[in-house]
């Protein structure tokens, strides 16, 4: 059987620069069945889904709803549901939890604040706290919005549960079903394609030590595609491994071709000259639709190290 994600790898599609972006994410456990469009089709009070949608509109926060592996249709909710937080811009990366009995209180959240970094709302209408165990891993298996996900993620998930790895989630959509099973790891917030239980494991031991691993890695959510796609090629020019060390400083150019500066921690910076094109031949996009297209694709061009005599210049 064809599906989009068998038809992306046959065609080795580049799964790098890739990944939804967000600077915060916000997550409630939601159990039971999720519809296409999540937030206003679950068991979640849709007016609440498009109260919260619109709350967060424009202010970096993305909302998803997420479940624990298993069997989940209709399940009962708990009395108090979990909640996480997290901000994902290097410099400050955290991620806060909480429990909530009634998902409104989440409408009197600050997003703003939230996608600016700050969670002082979280923690003061929540009683919320850092996040004191394993990184989260989650893993989109909303069959609703993609077959590929439900036939891909959640035979992961409920290995990775199975297995002994705390903290797996099963979560509504990250974008890119094509590169199914994908997986969001948090608090660093770097998206996976194509993951399996071994390599995942791998990539969350990284995250537990500030890691990060490049090897099918999609991008960091904290930055648009082209951002994703230079950052990923400096870390592996420089072999630069460790989580919080680069940031995209600055990104110029038009829709098929920008100028990425990636910045270190210890001062150095690359311009990194990255292009969109087209990915053939054309194919499905989507196991939902039968029309063809042709995703686009970020490709390095050049990776220039800036002496700092020119980047105080520029």
């Amino acid at each position: 059987m064809s599906t989009c994600s068998s038809v992306s790898r046959d065609f080795d599609e580049p799964v790098s620069g890739t990944a939804a972006t967000a600077k915060t994410w916000l997550l409630i456990e939601q159990p039971g069945p999720w519809g296409a469009k999540a937030l206003t089709s679950s068991h979640l009070d849709p007016a609440l889904g498009r109260a919260l949608e619109a709350a967060a509109k424009d202010t970096g926060v993305r909302i998803a709803l997420i479940r624990r592996p298993g069997r989940h249709a209709d399940r009962r909710m708990p009395a108090a549901r979990r909640v996480y937080v997290a901000h994902v811009v290097p410099g400050n990366v955290w991620l806060h939890s909480a429990s909530a009995s009634d998902p409104g209180q989440l409408l009197g959240l600050d997003f703003p604040s939230l996608g600016r970094g700050d969670h002082q709302t979280f923690d003061t209408l929540l009683g919320g706290r850092p996040h004191d165990g394993d990184p989260l891993a989650l893993v989109c298996t909303n069959g609703k919005r993609d077959r590929c996900c439900a036939l891909l993620g959640r035979p992961l998930a409920a290995e990775l549960a199975t297995s002994g790895v705390d903290d797996v989630w099963e979560v509504t959509h990250l974008g890119g079903h094509r590169f199914s099973p994908t997986v969001l790891v948090l608090p660093y917030g770097y998206a996976y394609g194509r993951a399996e239980a071994h390599s995942l494991k791998e990539v969350l031991h990284g995250a537990r030590e500030g890691r990060i691993v490049v090897e099918g890695c999609r991008g960091s959510s904290a930055w648009e595609r082209p951002g994703q796609v230079a950052e990923l090629a400096v870390r592996t020019r420089m072999g630069e491994h460790t989580a919080e060390a680069l940031s995209v400083v600055r990104t110029v150019g038009s829709a098929s071709r920008w100028e990425v500066t990636v910045a270190h921690t210890d001062r150095r910076r690359w311009q990194v000259e990255v292009a969109q094109g087209a990915g053939l031949p054309a194919r499905p996009e989507s196991c939902g639709t039968s029309v063809l297209g042709s995703p686009a694709r970020m490709d390095v061009v050049a990776v220039r190290e800036v002496r700092m005599a020119a980047a105080l210049a520029g």
